[in-house]
């Protein structure tokens, strides 16, 4: 996990940069922006995938269906929870809560055609006619 401040003078808008090394999802490299609003910690930031990726949490807009982001945020969080929350996800993709309902009845449904979709899209391939970001480093 990385972090990059496009602009130095402002901390409240970052780029956060997650490289599983495990999973369904190794061997790719997501950035997320988070804007932390004035209001924080008593709102929630607003954290957006960069990349567009097959992932039942994350929509092809790159919004991210993460609980701590939305109902269950509270003061006490900090954003540490947020990364490790992000870093779950790719982790153990979430099909019971999600905003990409086809990429969430695959993983149901089948979840050796999952995994193959989810390593076609990272590799900057189409899905069902979608056609996704590459997020593979290197050569893998």
């Amino acid at each position: 996990m990385n972090t990059h401040f496009p602009d130095p003078n402002d901390v409240l808008n970052f780029d956060v940069i997650i490289e599983p090394d495990e999973g369904m999802y190794k061997g790719g490299v997501f950035h997320f922006s988070f804007e932390i609003s004035q209001e924080f910690p008593h709102q929630a930031p607003k954290v957006l995938c960069k990349e567009k990726i097959y992932h039942p949490n994350i929509d092809l807009q790159g919004k991210v269906c993460l609980n701590i982001l939305r109902e269950d945020w509270k003061p006490v969080l900090n954003l540490q929870a947020v990364i490790v929350g992000l870093q779950f996800l790719f982790l153990e993709p979430n099909a019971s809560d999600p905003l990409n309902k086809d990429a969430a009845e695959d993983l149901r449904q089948n979840r050796e055609g999952f995994k193959r979709n989810v390593r076609q899209s990272m590799a900057g391939g189409s899905v069902k006619g979608e056609s996704f970001d590459k997020v593979l480093k290197g050569g893998q």
